[in-house]
């Protein structure tokens, strides 16, 4: 019999083999230990693309991600429960990853997006760019930059947000630049989950006690004004609106009558996010970590 060895130092091995299909740009772990998440991946922008409004709308989706990832990475600890504090911090690592990959891709297509930093500094592109930025640079939509309320509007926040962004990277895996379709690809598999955690809860939550419908209520209500804004931005108000009917079909709640909320930009409270994301790495921007 031949004995198995174990490799202690990576804890994916016995899970995934070496078959590094699983990924979009190689095995998981590389990409996490390097200071390039698209190393060794031709950047170069295809021709009839404008490189410039390319890194536009990698930097939108990469700053929903961004912002979305941190706004999660605030219920660590706060979870109802251990598992789904464990599964809000997995999905806020999913977006954070999809972060990494889109503001890579925005920094590689067009250099000048990237901020000036202090020369010397060892940062790199989607760090500039996630860490050096004023909110008015940010390009995400209002809805992931919110404070975040209860469980009941975690839910439904969570539900808007990854059942537009499935949409749109279901289709952005035609896109015609190879690294945005390859990171969609990607990104398709953790967003279905993501989709599909928040509508089980918000069934849950619905057809559970008086006092769990009643805030699942309430945050759908306050969130719902931000919707309209998300599915223009992504463009799968179609899309949208058919899986967002069969999941309030299926909790047994109707669509809260209230309007889009007006106006665009930004609110106060990214500005307020940013300043505690960023303290750090702005107080030693020639720091290596």
């Amino acid at each position: 019999m031949t004995a198995t060895v174990t490799d202690h130092d990576n804890a994916y091995a016995d899970l995934l083999g070496s078959d590094d299909a699983h990924w979009a740009f190689g095995h998981l772990p590389e990409i996490q230990q390097g200071e390039d998440p698209l190393a060794g991946v031709d950047t170069t922008v295809p021709a009839g693309l404008d490189p410039a409004g390319l890194a536009a709308y990698c930097l939108f989706l990469g700053d929903d991600a961004l912002v979305m990832s941190h706004r999660l990475s605030e219920w660590c600890s706060n979870a109802p429960d251990l598992e789904d504090d464990i599964a809000l911090a997995n999905i806020a690592l999913d977006l954070l990853g999809q972060a990494r990959l889109l503001l890579s891709r925005a920094a590689a297509a067009d250099p000048s997006v990237v901020p000036a930093l202090p020369e010397g500094s060892p940062v790199p592109a989607e760090d500039a760019l996630a860490f050096f930025r004023e909110a008015r640079d940010f390009r995400n939509v209002r809805l992931v930059e919110v404070p975040h309320g209860d469980f009941g509007h975690l839910v439904a926040r969570l539900l808007l947000f990854a059942t537009a962004r499935l949409a749109a990277f279901e289709r952005l895996t035609a896109h015609a630049d190879p690294v945005l379709s390859a990171i969609a690809a990607k990104g398709v598999k953790e967003l279905a989950y993501h989709r599909d955690y928040a509508a089980r809860w918000f069934v849950t939550l619905a057809q559970g006690t008086d006092e769990s419908r009643r805030r699942l209520l309430a945050g759908l209500t306050e969130v719902w004004p931000l919707q309209a804004e998300l599915v223009a931005t992504y463009d799968v108000a179609a899309e949208t609106g058919v899986v967002l009917d069969e999941v309030l079909a299926a909790a047994g709640v109707d669509r809260p009558a209230v309007g889009p909320m007006s106006g665009h930009g930004h609110t106060e409270a990214l500005s307020r996010m940013l300043a505690e994301m960023q303290v750090v790495a702005r107080a030693h921007p020639l720091g290596t970590w």
